[in-house]
């Protein structure tokens, strides 16, 4: 092929929207392709073995699935100018809002586009039927839309999106957005002017769901203007440019997103690692399955169930590990910012089992987790 690397997305698609932000400052010769149905027949489900996007295929025949996986398959071949931190401080800061942004900020996304459906339903049904249908009419493509969103809008309750959790969400989403607006009036990115895996984490809810769609678009353009100007600057980013702040400092402003991500995420974090600790005692060896049932969860003053998502674990360990293999000096500072923000209980827990991914699935296994390298 005449590119490097072709992505296989959409641009409803909430992740596709990280990776594709990532490939455009990394100023790779790459190309998009939507993910149509004939895509997902010849090429994702043979090459996965699973309807999953986004999907990278290099020029040498590789398939690459799940957007960290993605990065960190590029970062490799492209090191150039890195989207993780040197200060060892930062970098566990953008693995946390990575972590954050891919799996708790996915809440108010789902809530934002199906609990709202009536007042932006052709252009969420036209979005998911030009996947199946590209070259039909706009009134076909919502007639399409309507059937092969079905699986997206069931989601909704799963993830603990009921009537009596929404004023608590919108609530937590709205201090969310204030406080970060707040940081990027004063800064391009999160850590300085150079994007970090953490941008890339928050990319994809406050895209492709909440500053794409009608009604969350709206909201963010008038409640919270330099968020959707950071947003922009993702989308047209000045490619391998910018720099991390100096001295490995942590911006004060972000201090609330990180205290509020270590009250209502990372408790949910540790019992999923508990869950997936039960399951593995009781299911030696083999795949996980992505989801173990509900349980509790709060997100401000939301409280309800949600799905076990095993992926979550998957995800913290990148923060764990870079947390565990620091000493001296640098462990000092990450224990200062995490009892600053009341996440140094749950860096320091003991796993007695970790997440490995294959393609399409997740492992547990047992025994001791190899240190994290990026």
């Amino acid at each position: 092929m005449a590119v490097d690397y072709i992505l296989y997305g959409s641009q409803h698609s909430l992740f596709t929207g990280k990776a594709r932000a990532y490939m455009r400052y990394k100023n790779l010769n790459w190309e998009e392709r939507i993910a149509t149905r004939e895509v997902y027949l010849n090429t994702i489900l043979p090459k996965i073995g699973a309807p999953i996007i986004p999907v990278l295929e290099t020029a040498s025949g590789e398939y690459v699935q799940d957007t960290t996986d993605i990065i960190d398959f590029l970062e490799v071949r492209h090191p150039g100018v890195s989207i993780y931190p040197e200060g060892p401080v930062q970098r566990l800061v953008a693995l946390l809002l990575e972590l954050y942004g891919d799996e708790w900020l996915l809440i108010p996304a789902m809530h934002y586009r199906w609990s709202v459906l009536d007042q932006q339903h052709d252009f969420i049904m036209s979005e998911f039927g030009k996947l199946s249908a590209p070259s039909a009419s706009y009134e076909q493509q919502i007639a399409i839309g309507a059937k092969t969103s079905r699986a997206f809008s069931g989601m909704v309750p799963a993830l603990g999106i009921t009537a009596e959790t929404i004023p608590g969400i919108e609530a937590a989403y709205l201090a969310f957005l204030d406080q970060l607006d707040r940081h990027f009036a004063r800064y391009d990115f999160l850590l300085g002017s150079r994007p970090s895996i953490g941008d890339y984490g928050f990319m994809g809810p406050l895209y492709a769901h909440l500053c794409r769609d009608p009604v969350p678009r709206a909201l963010m353009q008038e409640r919270a203007p330099h968020v959707t100007a950071w947003v922009e600057r993702m989308n047209n980013p000045q490619p391998l440019t910018g720099e991390y702040l100096a001295d490995d400092v942590i911006p004060d402003t972000l201090l609330p997103i990180l205290a509020t991500q270590c009250k209502d995420q990372l408790p949910d974090v540790l019992d999923v690692i508990e869950q997936n600790s039960r399951w593995l005692d009781a299911n030696p060896g083999g795949s996980i399955p992505r989801f173990l049932g509900m349980h509790p969860f709060t997100s401000g003053e939301a409280a309800g169930e949600r799905i076990v998502s095993s992926y979550a674990q998957w995800l913290f360990q990148r923060a764990w590990q870079h947390y565990q293999s620091l000493a001296g000096d640098d462990r000092a500072a990450a224990d200062n910012l995490l009892a600053t923000v009341g996440g140094l209980a749950a860096m320091n827990v003991e796993l007695r089992h970790w997440v490995e991914r294959r393609p399409g699935q997740l492992e547990l296994v047992e025994g001791q987790m190899p240190r994290y390298r990026a």
